[in-house]
């Protein structure tokens, strides 16, 4: 699982590949949050978990990011470490993720306002999955 950070008109893109549809929403996660902080603790903060349901793989991963942006507002937290587990079922996606919350007090982090469609890919390859994920910054 990898990600780069990737230059875009007045925002950032993270494109991140991984060998399961797990491993690329954890990378792109995980992307997000380098978009936001150059250095990321090695350790602090706690775990936890939240989970995210849509109608398809694209609008989950959406939904999934928006939610850590979410957290990372409500709870003062950089979400770091992101692991998710992704399945569907009878036509609905699901994504139980959790990460570790480095209180935003402990690092220097720049604002990353949303996650948009803009650009979105998240697509199936012979060496796993691709993502490509535009965020207003």
């Amino acid at each position: 699982m990898s990600f780069d950070l990737r230059e875009h008109t007045a925002d950032v893109a993270v494109e991140a590949t991984g060998d399961s549809l797990d491993a690329v929403f954890g990378a792109v996660a995980d992307g997000m949050a380098a978009a936001m902080c150059d250095e990321i603790p090695d350790a602090g903060g706690e775990r936890f978990a939240f989970s995210v349901a849509a109608e398809s793989r694209e609008a989950l991963l959406f939904d999934y990011l928006d939610e850590l942006i979410y957290e990372r507002d409500v709870r003062g937290i950089l979400p770091v470490d992101n692991e998710a587990t992704v399945r569907e079922s009878g036509g609905e996606w699901r994504v139980e993720g959790s990460a570790r919350g480095v209180p935003l007090d402990r690092v220097e982090a720049r604002d990353l306002k949303a996650v948009t469609y803009s650009e979105m890919d998240l697509s199936e390859t012979a060496d796993g999955w691709h993502a490509y994920v535009v965020f207003d910054v």
